[in-house]
């Protein structure tokens, strides 16, 4: 999926350089002597954004020194990547190592893209997250590995909060929604933003209902809005929404939500920490009044369920290069350089222990505890085409915030929802 990655606010994302250990390695077929792969240039897309320049030149040293190799980096753009990808694949010299979206990794499996890497797994992936991990298996073969994930949380006003005599910040769902009720009751403010169809909190708030937006119908997936955990989530978002003066046909980023919270009149948003990013460009005297915090869940001890947009790294299975490829790997997903990059760009590791390297960036610090009971959206390539505007979710979502039962507004996209499903991928 598209994001746009930066570190926390006021926070420097200065690299360190490291300095990784040797090791030995054999090459496609054949043993790796003194020389190791001495004269191979391996070939890696990365999406833009997704890693400093530093971190690729530290990164690039660490490989060439353990393996004599070369490293050649490819900055790659989101739009129109799936189809840029999909060609390359079926060529004679695809990228050896690719950046791939966690939602899409079970598209690019299915048909073969993919180089199984179980071996990996159980050399460097034992201590993977487990939350990470699930977009990197498909029918129960590690395709990818995991590599880091972004999550929702509340930015918040602390003036706001300050102004409505809110003294500490809410534990659970009920005492975040009480608080947001008490900025409604005594002050001017909108206590938050929640337009109708930011719909990767719906998915998080499902999540976090153990709920299921697919089921298996015989051979095919189907719908399956009506169910009532998912009928749950969309009461919770319903009851939210409510205090809201957003639309309730619009996403957060129509407007940018971030710019409505720069106004300085809003309690707070759901949303990612870049997106406080947008209030400070918008209004800089915002940014000493902007907080964060993970969004509450049910029960003080289990934050509440959120939607874990990420990226994993795969080899590609028509690399001739696939044992050099897997030492890459090995390299970039080390405990050094996974750490360095959460410390870079602000993002969630793929292992929990790495987690202290966001310590000082607010915003990560406030999504890290979320992430162990995260998700995504349906792990299946059948999946990708139900995201296309206009999103059934989207529809169904705005539908019973307009008056509709959870029960009518699944009917009302039902057939269009599997309409979808059944596209051929």
């Amino acid at each position: 999926m598209k994001r746009k990655l930066i570190a926390a606010i006021g926070i420097a994302g200065m690299m360190v350089s490291i300095a990784a250990c040797g090791g030995d390695s054999g090459d496609d077929g054949k043993k790796a002597g003194a020389d190791g792969y001495a004269g191979e240039t391996l070939t890696v897309w990365v999406m833009d954004g997704s890693s400093p320049d530093q971190w690729q030149k530290d990164v690039a040293a660490a490989f060439e020194k353990k393996t004599k190799a070369k490293v050649k980096f490819e900055v790659q753009t989101w739009n129109g990547i799936q189809q840029k990808l999909t060609t390359a694949l079926s060529e004679e010299n695809p990228p050896d190592v690719f950046e791939i979206g966690n939602t899409q990794t079970p598209a690019y499996a299915k048909t073969g893209g993919l180089a199984d890497l179980a071996d990996l797994k159980s050399s460097i992936g034992t201590d993977w997250s487990e939350s990470l991990n699930e977009s990197a298996v498909f029918d129960g073969k590690q395709y990818a590995a995991p590599w880091f994930v972004v999550n929702r949380v509340v930015v918040y006003n602390k003036k706001v909060w300050a102004d409505a005599g809110i003294k500490e910040l809410p534990k659970t769902r009920d005492e975040f929604y009480a608080d947001l009720k008490t900025i409604g009751d005594k002050t001017d403010a909108e206590p938050i933003y929640l337009p109708g169809q930011n719909w990767y909190h719906f998915v998080g708030l499902a999540i976090g209902e153990g709920a299921e937006l697919v089921k298996k119908d015989g051979d095919k997936y189907v719908s399956n809005l009506a169910d009532p955990k998912v009928a749950a989530a969309m009461e919770t978002y319903k009851k939210f929404q409510a205090l809201s003066k957003a639309p309730k046909d619009k996403d957060e980023a129509t407007p940018q939500q971030g710019e409505v919270f720069a106004k300085g009149k809003t309690g707070a948003f759901i949303g990612m920490g870049w997106e406080a990013g947008i209030a400070i460009e918008t209004n800089p005297a915002i940014e000493k009044d902007l907080g964060y915090f993970t969004i509450p869940g049910a029960a003080a001890d289990k934050p509440e369920g959120v939607f874990l947009g990420g990226s994993n790294l795969a080899v590609a299975a028509g690399s001739k290069k696939q044992e050099l490829a897997k030492e890459f790997l090995k390299v970039t997903l080390s405990d050094e350089f996974e750490g360095a990059l959460a410390k870079a760009n602000g993002v969630i590791p793929n292992k929990d222990a790495l987690q202290s390297n966001l310590k000082g960036n607010a915003a990560a610090e406030a999504a890290a505890p979320a992430a162990g009971g995260g998700g995504t959206t349906p792990l299946i390539p059948e999946w990708a085409a139900v995201e296309n505007a206009p999103n059934p979710i989207k529809t169904y979502m705005t539908a019973v915030l307009n008056g509709k039962s959870t029960a009518e507004a699944a009917k009302q996209v039902e057939e269009e929802f599997n309409k979808r499903l059944s596209q051929q991928q």
